[in-house]
This record gives C-alpha cells, sequence and structure tokens, in this order.
C-alpha cells in the first residue's frame, strides 16, 4: 500500500512513551477505585489536563499527524492502563470528532476548546446519537430539528439514550433529524451550549463496565439554539438537502461520518485492554505453580496466550492500516473501519475471558485487574456499531448489494 509505512518514527514512540507513563503511574492506581465508586475520576481528569494529555492541542496534534497513527497508538496505551477511565478522558474525542468532520472552521475555534475547559477547570463533552429505538439504526432517528426562519434558531425534541457524559457535559452535540423523509440523509448535528434549557441528563445508567465512565439518557425538551449551533451552516445542509432529494449522493451524514472516522479508535481501545490482559495473564502464568511447575510450562496456557498475542499483532496492523486510510481519505472499498473495529472488540472479550481462566479462581475476584477487564470488554462488541453490524457494513462493501 503506497505511503503506509510500519515503522514508528520518534515522535509516535515519544508519543506512546508519555501516554504509557501516564498509564502507569497515574490510571491504573486509580482505576479499581473509581470502579467501585461509579463516578467520573475529575482528579484524574485534572492530572491529565495538567500535563496537556486531556485538551484540545493534543488532540488537534493527533488528529493533525498525516500516518493517522497518533491518536490509536495513545487510545492503545491509555486504554491499557484502565478502560474506565481512559472512556473518562477520550469520551470528549467523539463529540470533537463530530464537530471537526461537519463544522465549520469558526465553529472548531469557537467550540473545541470549550469540550475541555483547562486545567484549573476541565470540561466534557457529549456526541449524543443513539436512541432507545433507533441503536444501531441511525435511520429510524426520531429527535426532530425544526428551523424557524424569522429568528434563526432551531428547536430540538427527542431523547438519546446511552450517551457517554450525557448531562454532565459542557458541551453536547445533537444528531436530529431535519428531514425525517430522507432517513439518514436528512439528519444534521447541532451544538447545545452550556446552560441551555430543556436539555437533561438526570437518569444516569448503572453498567456492567466502564463504570469510571459516566452514561445517561439525554432528553430534549424544546431546546432551542441559534442558527449559528448548526454544524456547518444552513447553506451547506440546504445543498446536501436539495441532493438528497433529487436522489444523488448525500455525502457528510452526521452520525455515520463520525463513526466512520472513530472505529479504528475505538479498535485501540478494545486492543489496549486485550493488551493488558494478555500482559497480566502471562505474567501471572509464569508465576503460578501447580504441580511442581509453573502452570505457562503447559502447553494449553502456553498455546492460548500464543493465540492472543497472535491476535493482538493481527489486529493492531488491522486499527493502523484503517487509520492511515482514513487519516488520507482512502475509501474504505472492503469496509477496512469495521474491520478494525470488530476484530479488536472481539479480541478484548476473548483476550480478556482467557485471562480470567487462567488465573482460574484468582480471575474471578476483585482482586485482580482481569475481572475488571473481562467487564470492560464486552461493551466493545456492542456501542458505535455492534459485531453485526461491523459484518454488515464490511458484506454491503465486498458485495455492493443491500445485504439485510
Amino acid at each position: 500500500m503506497s505511503g503506509f509505512s510500519l515503522e514508528l518514527n520518534e515522535e509516535h514512540r515519544d508519543l506512546k512513551d508519555w501516554v504509557h507513563g501516564f498509564a502507569a503511574e497515574v490510571v491504573r492506581p486509580a482505576a479499581s477505585e473509581w470502579d467501585e465508586r461509579e463516578e467520573t475520576p475529575w482528579p484524574v481528569i485534572q492530572e491529565a489536563a495538567k500535563i496537556g494529555l486531556y485538551g484540545f492541542e493534543s488532540l488537534a496534534d493527533m488528529f493533525g499527524d498525516p500516518t493517522g497513527l497518533s491518536l490509536q497508538i495513545a487510545n492503545e496505551e491509555l486504554f491499557w492502563g484502565d478502560a474506565g477511565i481512559g472512556m473518562a478522558l477520550f469520551g470528549t474525542s467523539l463529540a470533537v470528532a463530530g464537530i471537526f468532520s461537519a463544522g465549520s472552521p469558526d465553529q472548531l475555534a469557537e467550540w473545541v476548546p470549550q469540550c475541555y475547559g483547562d486545567e484549573d477547570d476541565p470540561k466534557l463533552a457529549a456526541f449524543c446519537v443513539s436512541e432507545p429505538e433507533a441503536g444501531s439504526d441511525v435511520s429510524a432517528m426520531r429527535t426532530r430539528a425544526r428551523y424557524d426562519e424569522a429568528r434563526d434558531q432551531w428547536t430540538l425534541n427527542g431523547q438519546k439514550a446511552w450517551i457517554t457524559n450525557g448531562g454532565i457535559a459542557n458541551v453536547h452535540v445533537v444528531v436530529a433529524s431535519v428531514d425525517p423523509s430522507l432517513g439518514a440523509r436528512g439528519q444534521a448535528a447541532f451544538l447545545v451550549p452550556p446552560g441551555t434549557r430543556g436539555l437533561e441528563g438526570n437518569r444516569k445508567i448503572k453498567k456492567l463496565g466502564l463504570r469510571a465512565s459516566h452514561t445517561a439518557d439525554v432528553f430534549l425538551d424544546d431546546v432551542v439554539v441559534p442558527g449559528s449551533c448548526l454544524l456547518g451552516g444552513k447553506e451547506r445542509l440546504d445543498r446536501r438537502l436539495a441532493r438528497a432529494r433529487e436522489g444523488g449522493t448525500a455525502k457528510g451524514q452526521a452520525a455515520m461520518a463520525t463513526f466512520e472516522v472513530s472505529r479504528p479508535t475505538v479498535g485501540a481501545q478494545a486492543l489496549g485492554i486485550a493488551r493488558a490482559a494478555y500482559e497480566y495473564a502471562l505474567e501471572y502464568a509464569g508465576e503460578r505453580q501447580a504441580f511442581g511447575r509453573s502452570i505457562v510450562e503447559n502447553q494449553s496456557i502456553a498455546f492460548a496466550l500464543a493465540d492472543v498475542r497472535t491476535e493482538i499483532e493481527a489486529v493492531r496492523l488491522l486499527i493502523w492500516q484503517a487509520a492511515w486510510m482514513a487519516r488520507n481519505d482512502k475509501p474504505f472499498t472492503a469496509g477496512q473501519g469495521s474491520m478494525a473495529k470488530l476484530r479488536a472488540g472481539e479480541l478484548a472479550v476473548h483476550a480478556t475471558e482467557k485471562a480470567v481462566q487462567i488465573l482460574g479462581g484468582a480471575g474471578y475476584s476483585r482482586e485482580h485487574p482481569v475481572e475488571r477487564m473481562y467487564r470492560d470488554a464486552k461493551i466493545y462488541t456492542i456501542f458505535e456499531g455492534t459485531s453485526e453490524i461491523q459484518r454488515l457494513v464490511i458484506a454491503r462493501s465486498l458485495t455492493g448489494r443491500h445485504i439485510r
């Protein structure tokens, strides 16, 4: 593949070491506490903000990397530390990706800094897409946006479900239907400023994993935002809707454009979990004695570890390829973004389950982190498109047919 290199440059290696150090020294020691508390780890977020890991500049540098690898490297290392805290830190980036994919330069300059705040007062952002009746089926979205031309205002009504940072975010990016007759092509994304009346996220969800990351339903009851809060602007939206009504291709569907960019990154998060579980199980198997020898000397254990490590190496290359393609505007002709997310998510579940099995009863207890990793991993076959949806995307890319 022309232009794609497997060699990390010095900047990539420095980034990897920097994030890994933060994950090892700050994130891991705090992981169990915040998982038990099921609360947003504000002190850890503030520590990340102080060193520049959580903030607009660092994310912009990662987004600007022409290889597309920086964001993947950072996510793998951070989620190697802990997935719940990792999501608390990187959940904001999904909303930022939504602003990047659809917003104007002026909107980027005005709103992205507000998503992060500063080291003295860090903030969060939320990307609001999923709904109770429209999880993976984005085209079935019921949240509506109505435009008042005389006042140049949009009014949003609806309900969003399973929203990371929902209700506690400073900035909410909400995807809503402008023309329901066009399905997903009739949608647009809107910025909801801090303190806007009518937006509430007071139903926090108790989860199996990622417990340090806040998840809630978001309700929108006559939420009024100025016209300047439509990402990309009214003229651009009108042109896109006109093409859709005429039967042409409508580029830039608000939700799908963000998901296509984010899927390799979500895969990198799952890879970090898988690698952490593998490394812990490998070390444990080398130290645990049974029948007069370490259990890693048993072929069943050694082969299981060999298989997981092989998958880790293969999945990382799949993620890096998809990330490079996305960054360099190479089309996912075979659903490469979905391939990366699919294999990484299923690897995370397999690797953490295998780690629990290798540790035996110890792995089932909260005295060892593989129990938490096992719980954290499962969501990666569900959110940002289930494994079944990823297979559907890949199959449609390969066949050119509308497979159901």
